[in-house]
């Protein structure tokens, strides 16, 4: 019988669906979201605020992981999640119909973040149990191109097909509910799948209380983590790095979407799906692969710099485009070479997150690292509707162009040569 209860299968069979079915939740959650409530006329200050406080469980998150080994296994979290997961979408499909749309769709979101950042926890802890050491060396492109996949799908064909279908049936919240409620049906089907063949490895077996307590020393990492050298630049790093993309962030699709009138370019939410689908994904994910090829060749150090430029220059174009709204075919050109760039960016950025991790908890310092990033990116997204409302577009887009330079002067600060003499070493 193929779908016998086994300790091995062949990680092709469940590590592609198991990291789709982790990003389409995420993307929809925080990209998603603020077209379903641009569409349905929420403020941009709203959405903003609103859909950024939905990055919390992913700042948080490490909080729970030992829960996670706790009350049961990796496999049976992800069903869980996976289930959850369909309920949740479900009830956001329901919502859209409903007068009062807003706060119901939104506590849904909320629930749907806490178990997507579940799920993750689940997801990277079975990939660990189920594949041997080398296996998972040789799966972890697999497991990211099949994240990216699920970032195509959501970000570029689930917003084309509900632009579509808004379209064609002339109602808006009924085109978001079939969009939403299909994907609601996809993960019905993700759960049966991984429920079927999703192996059982033996290691897979939840702790006690005392066994986690000794084998995970969460004040001893926590502390260990706070005193790196030069921690305090490293935080300042981490948060700052990234600040005019994180005000940029959910601004960039609000202002394709906000009518010619109020400053935005007045593009369909088919037209974001496709810029999305065409130009902005695939070119996020050609920088990153060059990225890691300049890393390997020349170094963190001296690549850097650069890569930094690279993220934060392209915000000019948004101010070219706030002042002269140029036509569609310009906007495809523009946004896959800011794309380009901040995978370009980003590279370094990540690549900095995993060398300062290290020693024995060198897993949890790195969840640290990613909380502490999402924290970076959750704040300034809850003011940027605020600030753009107060500015206009082109005052917003100068203002991030200003806000992006303390990310780079705090790279003076961080222990670039111990970092390179240690990987030297």
């Amino acid at each position: 019988m193929i779908f016998k209860k086994t300790s091995y299968r062949n990680p092709w069979t469940f590590v592609p669906t198991l990291y789709f079915a982790e990003g389409v939740p995420y993307f929809i959650i925080n990209t998603v979201s603020l077209l379903i409530y641009k569409d349905l006329k929420i403020s941009n200050a709203e959405i903003t605020f609103w859909t950024s406080l939905l990055y919390l469980p992913w700042v948080i998150k490490m909080f729970w992981g030992p829960f996670i080994d706790i009350y049961s296994t990796k496999r049976n979290w992800i069903l869980y999640t996976n289930l959850a997961m369909m309920g949740c979408l479900s009830l956001i499909a329901l919502s859209v119909q409903l007068s009062n749309f807003f706060f119901i769709s939104l506590g849904a979101f909320t629930i749907a973040a806490f178990i997507s950042a579940t799920h993750d926890i689940a997801a990277d802890g079975f990939y660990m149990l189920a594949l041997s050491p080398e296996r998972q060396a040789f799966y972890v492109g697999i497991r990211n191109i099949f994240y990216r996949i699920a970032r195509m799908f959501t970000e570029g064909v689930l917003i084309v097909f509900a632009g579509r279908l808004a379209t064609s049936l002339g109602n808006i919240p009924l085109s978001w509910s079939l969009a939403i409620g299909l994907t609601a049906l996809m993960f019905g089907g993700l759960f049966l799948y991984h429920r079927l063949i999703l192996p059982f490895p033996d290691s897979d077996s939840q702790l006690s209380p005392k066994e986690i307590k000794e084998t995970v020393p969460f004040v001893k990492v926590i502390s260990s983590y706070f005193r790196q050298n030069k921690i305090a630049a490293t935080l300042a790093f981490i948060l700052l790095y990234r600040f005019g993309e994180a005000l940029l962030g959910k601004m960039a699709t609000l202002f394709f979407k906000d009518s010619l009138a109020v400053g935005g370019l007045g593009l369909s939410t088919e037209d974001v799906g496709w810029i999305n689908l065409t130009v902005g994904v695939i070119s996020l994910l050609m920088g990153g692969i060059l990225g890691g090829v300049v890393i390997a060749k020349y170094g963190l150090k001296k690549s850097i710099w650069p890569m930094a430029l690279a993220l934060n220059l392209p915000n000019i174009f948004y101010v070219y485009m706030a002042y002269t709204q140029p036509a569609k075919l310009l906007v495809y050109p523009l946004v896959a070479l800011d794309q380009f760039c901040s995978g370009l960016g980003y590279t370094a950025f990540a690549v900095y997150l995993m060398y300062i991790c290290k020693g024995a908890y060198k897993t949890s310092h790195f969840a640290i690292s990613t909380g502490i990033m999402a924290l970076g990116m959750m704040v300034p997204g809850l003011i940027s509707g605020s600030i753009q409302e107060k500015l206009g577009y082109p005052g917003f887009f100068i203002l991030v162009c200003l806000l992006a330079i303390p990310g780079m002067i705090t790279i003076f600060f961080l222990p670039l040569d111990e970092i390179e003499n240690s990987q030297a070493r």
